[in-house]
């Protein structure tokens, strides 16, 4: 990012001590809201909204010379008049006049304003949906409105080469320079190599589909911001604005790609419900079935880039403390959302962390959770509650029989059942940190969701018998340890394991420890994307 111009504007300190002040604006003195974005202020005054460039230039965006913002105000009217022609009035110069700011005026123009009319706060979709307001006939209304836009966008040669997968890699490789600063600060680096691993493999394996969007004239010119805060419900009907104006290859997509980015923010404010009602609604109505294919793929893309602008705002100059914070979570949601896209899709699903005592399950199954914001529950822990002893205290020989005895058991992996049907049920991914180490077991879990209609999926945590006895004998020098299985537990416990052979390769990945930590996790991630169901 850098700045341009100063102009004669003076610093954008003096820009925003003038967009705040009501004596600024035409009529009697109205209290000034002001926003900024990374590359805007916005400012709310009375039925008026009055929205301002800054002199920043990201590479994929460039406001940083005054013409330049003069261009992209007029862009901006012109491409939203499309969707909503009576909220851009038009673009309002600032001028300087005896060392006064003033809009319009015959001064020297020192910047332009884009002028517009304001909507009512309470039509807004987030407040709709945060308030109970909106049903499936809201969304049908969104579909019914972006029906006849797409349709009406007739591509050209030069709109529909932004589908092919090497104009696509612009904007993706893009993203992943960067995102490179911010990974330990908004983004992980297990979900930074993830994201960018499945990214890359899916244009590898679904070049044929790719292509056939481009054959079906699927590129067009669309909106390309459409998320939740760009739609407003009124007395006169529905508004979708603010589209893309500084870069055209945003706006020339897929319609997958536009419609993703609406899924997938009603899937961050959690109603994935109204997220698969719009995408269904909308490929059949636009006889697109190929856009269901897409769908994940460009919803992982759409998160990352919000994750990404979230960012970039956490660092943009006069944003209160409290904001940058509020922007760093939002930043870190949409990134998990991203790797839950790439690692399992929009589905929910359960992932078994499994393996032979000793094998460092507890370890990545909470590294799991951490990374993709999934609940994490432990067969040690569950079984201690059920028998009503202290977690962190290693009973005798005969309390450990009667805590380990077939009946406890079945009643510790019921409870893991249970648990996750409840998360799941809930549209959330859970992981379980249990050995499952029979197939009687492991098929029973199987059975349990499949009859629920939820998936599940294995990881069998893997280590040398070296490995395992060592870390085992360290157990006993450890306070705090769960589990109570040692060393001289180990013989008995590692006959008892039943390798998973019976379970399918799209199932079961399979990962070392013999490593640090975070390459376990990065090896897990990108082998569960790897394995993603059929199509994904």
């Amino acid at each position: 990012m850098s700045n341009g111009d100063e102009s004669p504007r003076g610093s954008p300190e003096r820009l925003q001590v003038f967009l705040g002040d009501p004596r600024s604006y035409a009529g009697p003195s109205k209290r000034v809201r002001v926003r900024q974005t990374h590359s805007a202020w916005l400012t709310l005054v009375g039925r008026r909204a009055y929205k301002v460039k800054k002199p920043v230039n990201f590479g994929f965006l460039d406001f940083s010379t005054l013409e330049k913002r003069r261009y992209f105000c007029e862009r901006e009217v012109e491409l939203n008049r499309r969707l909503c022609p009576g909220t851009h009035l038009g673009v309002v110069p600032i001028s300087m006049n005896r060392g006064r700011l003033s809009f319009g005026g015959d001064g020297k123009i020192v910047e332009y304003a884009i002028e517009m009319r304001r909507l009512p706060e309470r039509g807004f979709l987030p407040r709709l949906l945060a308030q109970g307001r909106v049903s499936t006939r809201e969304v049908d209304e969104i579909v019914e409105t972006l029906v006849p836009f797409y349709q009406a966008q007739e591509p050209t040669p030069e709109i529909e080469q932004w589908g092919s997968i090497a104009n696509l890699r612009i904007s993706t490789d893009e993203n992943f320079r960067q995102t490179e600063d911010f990974v330990g600060v908004t983004i992980s680096r297990p979900a930074f190599a993830a994201i960018r691993h499945w990214t890359v493999a899916f244009y590898r394996r679904h070049a044929a589909l790719f292509a056939t969007r481009i054959h079906e004239r699927r590129i067009r010119d669309c909106h390309g911001d459409l998320h939740l805060e760009h739609i407003h419900f009124g007395r006169k009907g529905l508004t979708i604005y603010d589209c893309i104006e500084f870069n055209d290859r945003f706006r020339y997509i897929d319609v997958a790609s536009d419609a993703a980015f609406l899924a997938m923010d009603f899937d961050f404010t959690g109603h994935p419900e109204f997220a698969r009602h719009f995408a269904q609604r909308l490929a059949r109505t636009l006889h697109d079935p190929g856009l269901l294919a897409l769908l994940d793929f460009y919803k992982c893309y759409r998160a990352y880039v919000r994750g990404k602008v979230e960012s970039f705002q956490q660092m943009a100059t006069g944003v209160p403390e409290s904001e940058r914070d509020a922007c760093r979570a939002r930043a870190s949601r949409y990134f998990r959302l991203a790797l839950q896209y790439a690692v399992c899709g929009s589905e929910p699903e359960a992932l078994v962390v499994m393996g032979r005592v000793g094998a460092g399950k507890s370890t990545l199954a909470r590294s799991l959770g951490g990374e993709l914001g999934w609940e994490v529950f432990s067969a040690d822990r569950i079984r201690k509650e059920l028998a009503g002893v202290p977690l962190h205290v290693r009973g005798t020989t005969a309390e450990r029989r009667r805590l380990y005895a077939q009946r406890m058991t079945d009643r510790t992996y019921a409870a893991l059942a249970h648990h996750a049907l409840g998360q799941l049920r809930q549209h959330r991914g859970v992981i379980l940190d249990a050995t499952f180490s029979s197939r009687r077991r492991r098929r029973q879990f199987l059975r349990a969701l499949d009859q629920a209609g939820v998936a599940c999926r294995f990881v069998e945590v893997q280590a040398t018998t070296e490995l395992l006895r060592k870390r085992l004998a360290a157990r006993a020098l450890r306070v705090g340890e769960i589990s109570d299985a040692r060393l001289e537990d180990f013989s008995a416990l590692d006959r008892a394991y039943e390798p998973p052979h019976e379970l399918p390769a799209h199932l079961l990945v399979a990962v070392k420890t013999a490593r640090t930590c975070e390459a376990a996790v990065i090896a897990t991630l990108k082998a569960l994307a790897n394995r993603r169901s059929p199509g994904g």
